[in-house]
């Protein structure tokens, strides 16, 4: 059960607020996770050859760290009954210039609002916005959820 009161909820008020590390290291653990082993994802001469800036982040890895603060704010992944989004842009995971390759060069910001309410039913609508820099590089990314 949510421990979230739909009757408490009013459109247009920011429910998450957070920024999310990342760094090569997250796509390799990521990689090994999901199969994944595009080098997109960890060569930069192979990234670049096919027209990218650098090494981008796996886009379900992007989807899966956003939703995890939004499950955290619910009390219940099992609150959440449909997500979805566009790609918009690629998340550039730049190799830091020295130390671990766990060292994060790049974060995902989130911003997660009410768009819809209906406590009748016990559902909402959460919108969320998701930056990395300037980029907009999740949109129309909304999760709906119910009681």
């Amino acid at each position: 059960m949510s421990a979230i009161d739909f009757s408490t909820l009013t459109i247009g008020d920011t429910v998450v607020e957070s920024e999310i590390p990342l760094s090569r290291a997250s796509l390799v653990d990521y990689a090994a996770a999901s199969g994944d082993h595009n080098p997109i994802h960890w060569n930069e001469r192979f990234a670049r050859e096919v027209g990218l800036d650098d090494v981008i982040a796996h886009g379900m890895l992007s989807m899966a760290a956003v939703i995890a603060p939004v499950a955290e704010w619910l009390g219940d992944p099992g609150a959440i009954v449909d997500y979805r989004t566009r790609f918009s842009a690629p998340v550039v995971v730049p190799d830091a210039d020295s130390g671990s390759p766990a060292t994060p060069t790049t974060s995902l910001r989130l911003t997660a609002t009410v768009g819809a309410v209906d406590p009748a039913v016990g559902t909402a609508r959460i919108d969320i916005s998701v930056k990395s820099g300037e980029a907009d590089v999740l949109s129309r990314t909304q999760v709906r959820i119910s009681a």
